[in-house]
């Protein structure tokens, strides 16, 4: 008796074949083929611009962890599965996060405008040793970042939606329980999706809650954060300063204030540099590849209905 053969896994990289997947996709026993005969798409596209799909498709892999364009654009069915790239670049964007945190304390953003004003310099140096680092948002990228941060010295407070102990932090809450950690926490790190329900939870409340030496980080998505608080808070001196992979608007305008304050650091969205993005996704999609075939749990799958 003959045992009937697993189809074969045809995939489609669209709108074009870039070279780190295709290869991906080759390594792991998938055979690239157009739209119209694929049971897989990898789409490096946008939300915006993203094809009708044939319902031979399966499974879509989407190059993003962030989803909310594509919730935007109402693509994302309950007839297939969809995965992300959830925590695939957790350790880029861990590193810059750790980065922008220890620039910010030693004051290495106001040595580069002001030079050896080693008297106003020296008296604003914060050390991260001993402090208390809030990461709101503890999925991939907070488990990456609490060994960095436990190697310098810090403890972490985790914050995620169910409360789930986070692995490597002092106590983890959840989400409704988020305004505990305003007053017992030295630094924010952001790390959460864009969802309405996170939407501006950075505002002129939590800012006035924070202690003046706060710093915040935000490697996540520019509406987390009420910009035109933030910007009244560095201001006034209500925190000590923002480092920014992030903003809203995106960028923000030349003439914008944001720019000019001394205690902002803004790097332009580099923290999973777009350079670099299908080089760091290509093994995790080769995996996926291969528990495909194989019929195993799928990494980074999205729900349909869901935000994230």
């Amino acid at each position: 008796m003959t045992t009937p053969s697993t189809p074969e896994l045809t995939v489609a990289v669209e709108p074009e074949h870039e070279p780190h997947l295709v290869e991906a996709v080759r390594a792991a026993g998938g055979a690239i083929t157009g739209l119209a005969d694929a049971r897989a798409l990898v789409w490096v596209g946008g939300g915006t611009d993203f094809p009708a799909l044939p319902d031979t498709v399966e499974w879509v892999a989407l190059k993003t962890a962030g989803i909310e364009e594509f919730v935007t654009a109402g693509v994302i069915d309950d007839k297939r599965l969809w995965t992300n790239a959830s925590g695939f670049y957790a350790d880029n964007v861990a590193e810059h996060a750790l980065a922008l945190l220890l620039a910010g304390l030693r004051q290495i953003n106001t040595s580069v405008l002001r030079h050896w004003d080693k008297e106003r310099i020296d008296a604003s140096v914060r050390s991260l040793h001993g402090s208390t680092v809030t990461i709101i948002g503890a999925g991939g990228i907070a488990t990456s970042l609490i060994p960095r941060l436990d190697a310098a010295g810090a403890k972490v407070i985790a914050v995620n939606r169910s409360g789930r102990e986070v692995p490597g932090a002092a106590l983890t809450l959840p989400s409704a329980r988020m305004a505990e950690v305003w007053t017992a926490t030295d630094h924010v790190v952001l790390a959460a999706p864009s969802t309405p329900e996170t939407r501006h939870l950075i505002n002129g409340d939590t800012l006035a809650a924070l202690p003046e030496h706060a710093w915040i980080v935000n490697v996540a998505r520019g509406p987390l954060i009420d910009q035109a608080a933030l910007i009244t808070a560095l201001r006034e001196g209500q925190i000590a300063g923002a480092a920014l992979d992030v903003t809203d608007p995106e960028p923000p305008d030349p003439d914008d204030e944001i720019w000019s304050l001394p205690n902002v650091i803004i790097t332009p969205h580099v923290a999973n540099p777009a350079s670099g993005l299908t080089r760091t996704m290509a093994p995790w999609l080769a995996e996926n590849v291969r528990r495909f075939r194989a019929g195993e749990q799928m990494l980074s799958v999205v729900a349909a209905g869901r935000d994230y």
